[in-house]
């Protein structure tokens, strides 16, 4: 009896663990948790965070994170810092939490930009064709082509450092890729039976590109937005990392990673910290961007 009770609770747990496993792979309930929170964070920075982003301590140089008691025991005069501090005093949490919406906001706008280019191009080409087709083509390839670091330094030295400078930058990172994929699928679009109707019905062609092409792309729009939007602050941290990027003193994740790097074997914090939201952050927009990939395309739908 007791046996039977045993067996009938492990397959109980069993079935709650694979109704569970099925429920986070149709749904991204953890990572949509973490972008949700790192949204409300960078909102919420100004009246949440701890200390300002810019006020220095010089006492507090390099504080370790909070769990440190023998350093703070030993600089009584040096306030708590829950993550530590970098090499000027500064509060890693704070700087953290304002770099949440530096991050969110350039590549977003980048992300927009890039979008709204990217996709007009990709449409064009694959309707019109001919001419029109390979000029944009061939541009997007003449445009891959050149070194990315290298494009983003010259702006910086012809420019200057500015956060919009580098948002110029990453949406000229993100527009090519809208364009070949877009231009692939109108491609296809363009030859069914209802896109024919329509040009028989006497529909102009940008009524028949932006009501009867576009909503086909839509979904891959979309899928490519969610899934650049990680590389784009991967990229945004890279040059901020050089120099090239968000300039000192605003807290920028990337930035903070290159100010810490001098300091990796005494205060590790100033370097990790910032390293793991970039990490988390990035991890969850991918996780967001394949499951629209698997809701969006039947043919890679698990469950």
């Amino acid at each position: 009896m007791a046996e039977a009770k045993a067996v009938s609770g492990l397959r109980r747990v069993g079935t709650l663990a694979q109704r569970g496993w099925r429920f986070n792979v149709r749904w991204p309930v953890l990572p949509s948790f973490i972008l949700v929170a790192l949204i409300l964070t960078a909102i919420l920075a100004p009246w949440i965070a701890p200390y300002s982003p810019y006020k220095t301590d010089l006492l507090a140089r390099n504080a370790p994170p909070f769990w440190y008691s023998g350093w703070y025991a030993e600089n009584p005069d040096v306030e708590k810092h829950f993550l530590g501090a970098d090499y000027v005093g500064r509060d890693l949490l704070s700087r953290i939490m304002h770099g949440a919406r530096i991050s969110l906001t350039v590549s977003a706008i980048a992300i927009l930009a890039g979008m709204l280019v990217g996709s007009t191009l990709g449409l064009l080409a694959g309707y019109f064709g001919g001419l029109v087709d390979e000029v944009i083509t061939r541009f997007v390839d003449i445009w891959l082509s050149l070194p990315f670091i290298l494009i983003a330094m010259v702006a910086a030295i012809v420019l200057g450092t500015s956060t919009n400078v580098v948002m110029g930058v990453l949406a000229l990172l993100a527009w090519s890729v809208f364009v070949r994929n877009v231009r692939a699928e109108v491609l296809s679009l363009k030859t069914r039976d209802y896109v024919a109707l329509a040009r028989v019905a006497g529909a102009s062609t940008s009524r028949i590109v932006l009501s009867h092409l576009l909503p086909g792309v839509v979904n891959t729009i979309v899928v490519i937005a969610t899934l650049r939007v990680g590389q784009l602050i991967i990229a945004e941290a890279t040059l901020s990392y050089l120099g090239a990027g968000i300039p000192s003193p605003t807290p920028a994740w990337g930035l903070m990673v290159s100010e810490g790097r001098d300091y990796l074997s005494t205060a590790w914090w100033t370097s990790l910290f910032p390293g793991a939201a970039i990490f988390i952050l990035v991890m969850a927009l991918n996780f967001i961007g394949d499951w629209f990939r698997d809701r969006m395309d039947p043919r890679l739908r698990q469950l």
